[in-house]
């Protein structure tokens, strides 16, 4: 049986999973909004999309949802908000009983607000952007950690490791502004002043003599990948001026393989965030080795969330059922164990959206010496 469905909804009445377990009647679609073409982060979709399809199959081993097969109906958002709004409207008329996915946080915005107005309950599996929507709501919950949460861990990396000028190589959007603002705000509070690096006039070359100028210790990249971030990193890294600077990417960049590939070890040692706790749990370790083979390589804590948002909805299916407003309801009811830790959902404060406080959150580079190697540097 196929997992996944890009196309219209079709009547099953019955079908066999790999395991040789039989499910029944027609199938329960969830809409996944994930970026697999450019200008999204295509590495984050595909690593993204693997959790999904990896967590519906092991649902539908075990029987699917009161018999009934669980299927994905897939949708590319290219990291385009607009995009998003048409798949959701287009989902919610292909009556799926909720959407669930999405990487970028401008798109997840541009959804969850759609699927607000629609009363479709949306999932959001990566996104962090605080105001995920502008008013609370009932029907968006979010397994992410809020970027404030996250952003002021990074913070207090920094300010432990000895760091109290810090810049930031920045372009405009929303995610990157609201993230220098938590950066700047828990920063100066403490002791560090920072500098902020304006991506839209500034060479790679330019941001090292400004770096020597202000005789910065830290650069944050809060910057598009690959570009400009690459080339900063190694215009960085070529500079002798700058040998002891620390890069970081609070945003995650390094997480991906392709870090690992850069020329003369240029994607080790830059701290970044990720969404990991310290030792896997059993179904962790099991979902990470399935993982692995699936993705042939290894799984980034992207994968792990696609895995537990369908995990999350899958429990909700079973107790709730595929009314939309009962799924909705059941947010704060929900005690799921994910790959990472149990799952509650919330109301944080300042949060306007239904939000599991907190999963682990750690600070991690590359090893240089073995760049597939993370070596945890902080954890909160």
């Amino acid at each position: 049986m196929n997992a996944t469905e890009d196309l219209e909804p079709t009547q099953e009445p019955a079908d066999v999973t790999d395991s040789g377990r039989t499910t029944a009647g027609s199938p329960i679609r969830i809409g996944a909004l994930v970026p697999l073409s450019p200008p999204g982060w295509v590495e984050a979709g595909q690593h993204l999309l693997a959790g999904l399809e990896l967590a519906v199959r092991d649902v539908n081993d075990d029987g699917g949802i009161d018999g009934r097969p669980l299927e994905l109906a897939i949708r590319d958002t290219a990291a385009d908000p607009q995009t998003a709004v048409a798949a959701v409207d287009e989902l919610a008329g292909l009556g799926v009983a909720a959407v669930a996915g999405e990487y970028h946080s401008v798109v997840a915005r541009a959804a969850a607000a759609r699927a607000d107005a629609l009363e479709l309950p949306f999932l959001c599996s990566s996104a962090v952007l605080d105001a995920l929507t502008d008013q609370p709501t009932e029907w968006v919950a979010r397994l992410a950690p809020a970027q404030s949460h996250g952003w002021r861990i990074y913070a207090d990396f920094l300010l432990a490791a000895g760091h109290r000028r810090i810049a930031l190589a920045a372009q405009p959007s929303v995610y990157w502004a609201s993230g220098t603002g938590i950066l700047r705000d828990h920063l100066t509070a403490r002791g560090g002043t920072v500098v902020e690096l304006d991506m839209r006039t500034l060479t790679p070359k330019d941001v090292c003599d400004e770096l020597v100028d202000h005789r910065a210790t830290a650069l944050l990249l809060l910057v598009g990948h690959p570009e400009p971030a690459v080339s900063i990193v190694e215009s960085v890294r070529r500079d002798r001026r700058l040998a002891e600077i620390t890069i970081g990417a609070p945003a995650g960049q390094p997480e991906f393989a392709e870090w690992a590939s850069l020329p003369g070890n240029a994607g080790a040692s830059i701290a970044f965030l990720r969404y990991l706790p310290e030792r896997l749990s059993p179904l962790g370790a099991r979902v990470e080795a399935d993982l692995r083979r699936q993705l042939g390589r290894a799984p980034s804590f992207v994968a792990f969330e696609g895995y537990d948002t369908i995990a999350v909805l899958a429990d909700m299916l079973r107790s709730h059922g595929t009314d939309r407003a009962r799924i909705a309801e059941s947010w704060p009811r929900v005690a799921v164990e994910g790959t990472r830790g149990r799952i509650r959902f919330s109301r944080a404060p300042g949060i306007n959206v239904w939000q599991w406080a907190w999963p682990p959150t750690q600070v991690v580079d590359r090893d240089p010496t073995e760049p597939d190697r993370f070596r945890i540097l902080h954890t909160g």
